[in-house]
This record gives C-alpha cells, structure tokens and sequence, in this order.
C-alpha cells in the first residue's frame, strides 16, 4: 500500500453515483424481476470506465470502481453467499429505536414519511442452510472492469471494497447455526475467499464496517463497555476471515452509516479505537470530517499509531451538501500530519456517496465531485506547508 511519501495522497470510501441505465439494471436485479444479463455486463464495463476517469480526473490518486455493478455495499453479498432465503418480515431500518430516534423523534418520523414511495425497499433476507461463497464470476468480473478501465491512466493505487462478516451478520439474522458465534464464523469463512482473490488480483483490499460505530447508535439499551465486548468478538472474527490476507494490502473503514441528521448520540472515536486498531489491517479510514467528529483529531495525540500503520481520515463528509474549502480540507489534513506523521496520512472521507444506490437518495453527483476537486487542491495545499 503506497504511502504519502512526497505529498498527500488522496482516496475515498468508494461508493458513487450509479448512471441511470445502471440503477434501472439493479433495481430490476435487487426485486428479482427479468433483467437482460449482456445488457448488464455491458453497462457495468461502461460505468466502471466513467468512473474510474472521473476519478482521475478530479485528481483522486487511490481509486476504484465506485461499486458500480453493486446495489449496496451491503446487500451485494446475497448474491455471493449461498444459505439464504427469503424472511417474512421486512428489512429494518437503522433509525428505527435507535438512541437518534428516541431522541428525536419528530424528525426521523418527519424523514421517512418523505422517503415513503421514493425510495425502493430493501428486502429482509435470513440464513436457513450453510454459509458458502459461490459469488466468484461476478467478483472476477468486477475485478477485471476496474483494471481496464485503470489501464493507462495516472493513478497511484486500485481499491476494492467488500462487506466485513458482521455487517452481513447484522443484515441477514440466523435461522441455521446453533449460536451466533457459530454464524459469524462461518461468514468469515467464506469471506475469506473474497478478501483473499482481491488481493491475488493485485488491488487493496478495504474492508466496509460500519456496524463496529453504529451497533451502539441501534442498541440503546447498551453500554458502551457492553458495545465494546461486542466489537472484540466481531474484530476477532474479521481477523479469522482476513488470516493470511498481507496485512499491508488492506484497509479498514469504519463510519456512523448514512444518517444526514443531528447525530448526537453516536459513539466517541475515543471509545472504540483501540478495538479499531486490533484489525489486521494497513491503513484505516474513519469519520473526521462533520461537525460532529472533526474536533475527535487530538484522539491521535493520546493514542499510539502502530508502526508502520497509515491513517485516512475523512477531510470531505457524505453528511452535507455542502462542498469543503480547500483551505479547510488543507487545515484538517495537516492537523493530521503534524500528529501521526505526514507520511502516515492520506486524505479520505467520511464515508460513501452512493452506499445504498438502488434503494437510498443520497448526495447529488454533482456535489460529490466537487468535493473530490476540493479534497485534491486541499492535499495540494497541505503538501506545499508540510514537504
């Protein structure tokens, strides 16, 4: 994994806006309905090669394929996964009882009344049988779009995502394994296969786990020490799914989920982040960029980077529509820097701009890449002071 050696680097989370031919494939896909497979695999190559320029073009150093040919960072994996159906009971929603909506009610009952009917919804599925990894076509498929489509171009480094084993734990209940444990190994099991063929195939592997943060958003009725004994269980069991996966190969991103809201009751980086820094991981990417978690940057001034590590954190936030300064992109970046080591940061965000693309609205295209044009002067700007 390349480090910021003569200047910062930049990167992202990696979901982005799907075209609307795209969108029309996965909704069709996500329902089940008839969809004209070559007409897919054409427009995912399409896609992919847009966006990968795109990228570039916006001066994003570490890239990668903006999930194109994925419904949600999520709920991709049930294609990928055999040992599940279909449940009776529909897909939770986050927000629903959780310390944020408890809190406010009146606004998140006001939220989803507006997303009613414009939004498509997710479909609950359970696991009935073993957990198996059968997801291998489509994941060389995605694979070999992303390096064509990087092919020739002036890039540093090609990312991949995929779904750590507890958010798909989360997402899919057990119905099969005699205890939870049980269930969230065996999901490990065969992520592994996915973790390690990313990269065989010679990209970084990122790791999406926003549930580690949001867990204790959902469960009101626990602590914070309760929450953390949680997250050691579902640490050691990413640890089991990424063994002998080089470490120097992966990154680990963590965040509050999408929740363009008041977010006070979210859990302290503080809390969770010597947890967070047990994944057998490079480089993390965390939330750092939103009124609500940029003042947590002096947690690095009391907490010890291993050797060797990197940190991204979120300079530009999926959390507004409003696009960052670069000056203030700059300021965060070399805050950073002068704490870990200039070397040891490259500038991220906060999370994904499309995470849920075939079922959520989130923030406009338009609006995320001049984002990333911010989030590159602002490494410009960084560079000049601290090199």
């Amino acid at each position: 994994m390349k480090r910021s050696a003569d200047r910062i680097l930049t990167t992202h989370v990696g979901s982005l806006a799907r075209p609307d031919n795209v969108l029309e494939l996965l909704f069709a896909k996500e329902r089940s309905e008839p969809y004209d497979k070559t007409l897919f695999e054409t427009a995912m190559r399409d896609a992919v090669k847009g966006i990968v320029h795109q990228q570039v073009n916006m001066g994003i150093d570490v890239v990668c394929d903006g999930e194109q040919s994925k419904s949600s960072f999520l709920t991709y994996i049930t294609d990928r996964l055999s040992g599940y159906a279909t449940g009776d009971q529909p897909a939770e929603d986050l927000w629903v009882e959780s310390r944020e909506s408890i809190a406010f009610p009146e606004f998140y009952e006001a939220q989803r009344k507006l997303r009613d009917g414009l939004v498509a919804k997710p479909v609950k599925l359970v696991c009935t049988g073993p957990v198996k990894y059968c997801g291998h076509e489509a994941l060389h498929r995605d694979i070999a779009n992303v390096k064509a489509a990087a092919e020739g171009k002036n890039l540093e480094e090609i990312f991949m995502t995929a779904v750590s084993p507890s958010d798909v734990e989360g997402q899919q209940p057990n119905e099969f394994y005699d205890s939870d444990a049980d269930y969230l190994f065996a999901i490990a099991d065969a992520m592994h296969e996915e973790y390690q063929a990313i990269v065989d195939a010679g990209l970084i592997l990122q790791i999406d786990d926003p549930r580690l943060l949001t867990y204790y958003i959902s469960r009101p009725d626990l602590s914070v020490d309760a929450c953390r004994r949680w997250a050691e269980l579902r640490v050691e069991a990413l640890n089991h799914a990424l063994s002998g996966v080089a470490t120097e190969r992966v990154r680990f991103h963590t965040c509050y989920g999408i929740n363009i809201g008041p977010r006070v009751h979210e859990m302290n980086l503080g809390d969770i982040v010597d947890i967070m820094l047990k994944v057998d991981a490079g480089a993390y990417l965390f939330e750092a960029g939103n009124p609500r978690h940029e003042h947590e940057w002096t947690v690095w001034e009391n907490v010890k980077l291993p050797e060797g590590k990197i940190i991204i954190p979120g300079v530009i936030s999926h959390s507004t529509p409003v696009v960052e300064h670069p000056q203030l992109v700059a300021q965060r970046l070399i805050r950073f820097a002068n704490t870990v080591g200039r070397e040891n940061v490259l500038g991220g965000s906060d999370c994904g701009f499309a995470s849920f693309a075939a079922t959520e609205q989130e923030i406009h295209p338009s609006i995320v890449w001049a984002k990333f044009q911010s989030l590159a002067e602002g490494a410009k700007i960084a560079s000049k002071q601290l090199w």
